[in-house]
């Protein structure tokens, strides 16, 4: 009999779906069963509670402990299938089983459907050794019959005798309000269903009904998770009434969709890294060589990711990446054992509630190991290593980490401005040729703030002392110098005050770097793209002026825009100068202001000067006509638009070209250590990101109608609260490490809303842009949803992200760890995260109303919250559990998102998740205390987290042993029978 029971564990689908599909659900079993409930798959068709009395055993002086197993047949079905089955209820011969046996759409049961219900006495639990006392049989459509949907049976043996009595009471809505308010006070029904008006400001951070945001159903949920198990339970309240519960957990596709874009992206932004290295030009050998070196490691990287996504591409398997291939290489990339975990509570007065947690496998590089520890202690590692090679290398620059951070600043500013600078130019362009005046002024106006945008950022002195160092490193301008002999030869360059100085030092050194010779000749091409901006400014404004007075003549108009850009500045030096690249070194301010006025952005070194002169030149000559007129303005920019989009590209071709070479410089002694440590980091990102956008998509869709959710979403960002049970000891404290690592990554994350193209799934998924400097995560929305959101989120704006990390170790390894080891790391993760957690909140406090928050029974305010877990994180307690606790409710109460991990996600998981259902039970909804350790043991046996280990390893236990849980906390430990050994 146990044996069976172990064969009926080992299947691994949800007991919901063990039906064949050959039966649908016909219109009089929907009409008997719980009316309305067919319109949300979430919702059972039938839903019934068992309850046991006057149970016999064998052994009088021994009381049962008991569970009943729920098995059913459909004619023409000739054989039994195991439904579900209700927890073990120890010591008692009149056991109340708190969860309910439900049946949904995908069982297709119909009013012909018997219903069997076998009750089992356990003997030992922890052996699972178990026999029948006795069984009993009804056809569903006897139970919805009765008028109170209630039935009482008898339990006869094998040998035909009573061994007790089974009741079987079914629930239904209606019939559960009218139990709750007079007649008189009955509310609407819709579709049958008992419906009561929700006032949003009591409901728990929804604002809409949840019937609306089902995991099954939803047009935005169901495109993003699947596989969705449920189960149900009834508990009883202080007051007398019941909680109606619905648990559920789903995967989802973006454990394998957002790996591939990740390492898409990954992929671009390094080979874009080869490209502008290459694009460099020709360097002298020493430099020449360091290039190469840097290629040469970044090649053996992109083929690397290359790799990577080409075995994420053929990956055929399920949505999620079980616990027992953590260390799969193919698979490094996507997260581990990444679930939703909601649970759905319905009051008395007929309110729904839902809570949401993302589980995930702490996201760590475990294809790598841990023998070297994790990125704390790596990136600590490489930093010393820099600054030793720093300082024992003399081909190296030494920078300070502002200037490198601000020269990734300035490339990233320059690809994004001279993009800008190039469409409004086009935009300007087409503008002119369509003769309107307000789309001219308008696009101007852009134009001329780009444009000054990007002078701006290329006027600093990083970017010109970098354009010195360049310089000294071609080739020409060594041969120029009396260079040392090569076995002397050295480029010794420092970083001083802001100061870059390049020389030569050897035998025959002579002389330095002409740094104000240098300086001036940089100006020359920014300031060249400032004049050119004022030129098409003045331009502009007589083309409107003569719009607006036909009567000023177009001669006078002509003259007097050709002179106003030349007599902008008085100063010689800053007057607009055309620098040809082939000879830089050639052109002055006198030969270039001896240039005729028609082009004063184009010298004589540029080749559109007569381009430049003779459309202007006609356009001044002649009268205007009315066919002339259409092709006058765009005659008049077209060459001075030319102009200054080849003075931006020469400008952003410059600067770019001596950011990365001052990159280069400061990467080339630790390049192999920097890139080694890159990829783990972003293994570990990319774990860490595709839980957070899960978790955004959920929070976003269940507050969809919640004004204060939202308006505190784009005012301060998402509170992204992580809770680990780590242990700080051994492997776990470098998963530890990598997991903080990648937590605080996601301060570079922002999210935007869009608009999805259609209601397909495809289209609803999220796209990631960006690169390792800061990641955008566009999220589709179907129109409808998309309309609900403010105005603020609807026009694009970013939402930012605020992730804090709270870790309490809680197994054997701890224990090791408090006596023999060191929490330290742990100790700093709990103080910075507290740290960000009480700055969050005191941004709220400054800027949003208390009413932007979420309503709770509990008596004790966010302050005092706060205070609280800052007194447990400053305790320094051995595996003090309340700082999880506090620091959970705290995140609720704040509107955030909840993960949870360990290091698969499946045992230790398991028990938080259910711990914090049966807390929020109690503290929200009002649980009868006394049966808080009866819904723990409930969940935790019958529950979805159970089917996850199956879903895992194959077998529905959790990886404990009895040694290692004397060392957990109480509450923390699964209910016998329900562990044992298994492979992780």
């Amino acid at each position: 009999m146990a044996g069976g029971r172990e064969r009926g564990s080992r299947i691994q689908r949800p007991w919901s779906v063990y039906r064949a599909n050959t039966f649908e659900l016909s219109s009089e079993m929907i009409g008997l069963a719980l009316a309305g409930n067919s319109q949300d798959p979430d919702e059972p068709v039938l839903e019934f509670s068992v309850t046991c009395t006057d149970l016999l055993t064998p052994a009088l002086d021994r009381k049962p402990n008991s569970f009943v197993a729920v098995s059913c047949t459909t004619p023409p079905q000739a054989f039994w299938t195991k439904h579900a089955q209700t927890e073990v209820i120890e010591g008692t011969s009149n056991p109340i089983f708190l969860s309910s046996i439900a049946f949904f759409q995908e069982s297709n049961i119909t009013q012909q459907t018997q219903v069997k219900l076998a009750v089992y006495d356990v003997k030992d639990r922890s052996q699972g050794t178990m026999y029948m006392l006795g069984s009993a049989l009804f056809p569903v459509k006897e139970l919805l019959q009765e008028r109170s949907h209630r039935l009482q049976l008898e339990l006869r043996s094998a040998e035909n005798q009573r061994v007790g009595n089974v009741t079987i009471a079914a629930w239904q809505m209606e019939e559960r309000a009218d139990q709750r308010m007079s007649v008189g006070r009955l509310p609407d029904s819709i579709n049958g269903r008992t419906m009561l008006t929700v006032d949003e400001s009591l409901t728990e951070s929804m604002g809409v009904r949840i019937k609306y945001a089902s995991l099954c159903k939803d047009t935005l949920l169901r495109s993003v998770f699947g596989g969705t198990m449920s189960r149900m339970y009834r508990f009883p309240t202080t007051d007398g009434n019941h909680l109606r519960v619905l648990e559920q957990m789903a995967e989802s596709v973006l454990s394998l969709n957002i790996p591939r874009q990740f390492v898409k992206l990954l992929l671009e932004e390094d080979a874009a890294r080869v490209c502008e290295l290459e694009e460099l030009g020709e360097l002298s050998p020493c430099w020449e060589n360091l290039r190469r070196q840097i290629v040469s490691q970044y090649q053996t990287i992109i083929l690397a990711y290359q790799e990577t996504l080409s075995d994420l591409n053929d990956y055929r398997g399920p949505s999620f990446k079980a616990s027992n291939l953590k260390a799969e290489r193919k698979l490094e990339f996507m997260p581990t054992n990444l679930h939703v975990q909601r649970m759905r509570v319905q009051d008395e007065l007929g309110f729904e509630h839902t809570y949401d947690v993302i589980t995930i496998g702490a996201p760590a590089a475990h294809c790598q190991g841990f023998k070297n520890s994790g990125l704390r202690k790596l990136i600590q590692k490489f930093e010393e290593a820099k600054k030793h090679s720093a300082l024992s290398s003399s081909q190296s620059i030494v920078y300070i980490p502002q200037d490198i951070v601000r020269a990734k600043e300035i490339i990233a500013h320059i690809n994004t401005l001279k993009t800008q600078v190039s469409y409004y130019a086009e935009r300007l362009s087409r503008a002119a040729k369509d003769r309107s005046a307000s789309g001219l002024e308008r696009t101007l106006t852009i134009l001329a703030d780009k444009t000054r945008q990007l002078v701006t950022v290329c006027d600093c002195k990083l970017l010109a002392s970098a354009i010195q160092a360049l310089n000294a490193a071609r080739p020409e301008y060594i041969a120029s110098k009396a260079s040392p002999s090569a076995d002397s030869e050295q480029v010794v360059l420092r970083n001083d005050q802001d100061t870059l100085l390049a020389k030569w030092t050897g035998r025959n050194s002579r002389s330095s770097l002409q740094v104000d010779w240098h300086e001036e000749e940089w100006e020359k091409v920014w300031v060249n793209v400032d004049k050119s901006l004022e030129c098409i400014i003045q331009r502009v404004d007589k083309l409107l002026q003569k719009e607006r007075r036909p009567s000023i003549s177009s001669q006078d108009s002509g003259q007097a825009d050709l002179q106003g850009g030349a007599s902008k500045k008085g100063d010689g030096k800053r007057r607009a100068f055309w620098i040809n690249p082939d000879s830089f070194s050639q052109d002055s301010p006198s030969s270039s202001s001896s240039q005729p006025p028609p082009a004063p952005s184009s010298p004589s070194s540029s080749p559109l000067p007569s381009s430049s002169s003779s459309p202007l030149a006609l356009s001044s000559a002649r009268p205007p006509s009315p066919e002339q007129e259409s092709c006058e303005w765009s005659e008049a920019l077209y060459p001075l638009l030319t102009t200054l989009t080849e003075c931006v590209a020469m400008m952003s071709d410059t600067a770019k070209k001596s950011m990365v070479f001052l990159l280069m410089q400061d990467s080339a002694p630790t390049i192999a250590m920097d890139l080694s440590l890159q990829y783990r980091r972003d293994v570990v990102f990319c774990q860490t990101l595709t839980a957070l956008i899960c978790g955004f998509i959920i929070k976003l869709r269940n507050c969809l109608r919640d004004n204060g959710f939202l308006r505190q979403l784009y005012t301060i960002g998402l509170l992204a609260q992580f809770e680990s049970l780590l242990s700080t000891y051994g492997e776990e404290l470098a998963m530890l490490e990598d997991m903080s690592v990648g937590i605080m990554d996601l301060r570079n994350v922002t999210f935007k809303v869009t608009q999805a193209t259609s209601s397909s799934a495809p289209d609803m998924l999220p796209i990631i842009t960006g690169n390792r400097d800061g990641f955008n995560v566009r999220i589709p929305l179907p129109g409808t949803m998309f309309d609900a959101l403010p105005r603020e989120i609807q026009s694009g704006m970013l939402l930012r992200v605020q992730p804090v990390h709270f870790n309490v170790g809680i197994n054997e390894q701890q224990t090791l760890a408090e006596k023999f080891g060191d929490t330290s790391l742990q100790e700093i993760i709990n103080l910075e995260s507290l740290s960000r957690l009480n700055s969050y909140y005191e941004q709220f406090k400054e800027v949003l109303p208390e009413d932007c928050l979420p309503r709770s029974r509990s008596q004790t305010c966010l302050p005092e919250l706060l205070r609280f877990l800052g007194q447990n994180v400053h305790a320094r307690k051995n595996k003090n559990v309340d700082i999880l606790w506090q620091a959970a409710e705290i995140c609720r109460r704040l509107n955030g998102v909840r993960f949870t991990s360990c290091k698969s996600a499946k045992d230790r998981t398991a028990m938080s998740v259910t711990l914090e259902q049966c807390l929020i039970l109690q503290h929200e909804h009002g649980m009868a205390p006394q049966v808080f350790t009866q819904a723990l043991d409930c969940m935790r046996s019958e529950g979805c987290r159970r089917e996850n280990t199956v879903k895992n390893v194959g077998c529905r236990k959790y990886a404990f042993n009895s040694l290692q849980l004397k060392a957990f906390p109480k509450h923390y430990r699964p209910p016998d029978g329900t562990y044992g050994k298994v492979e992780t």
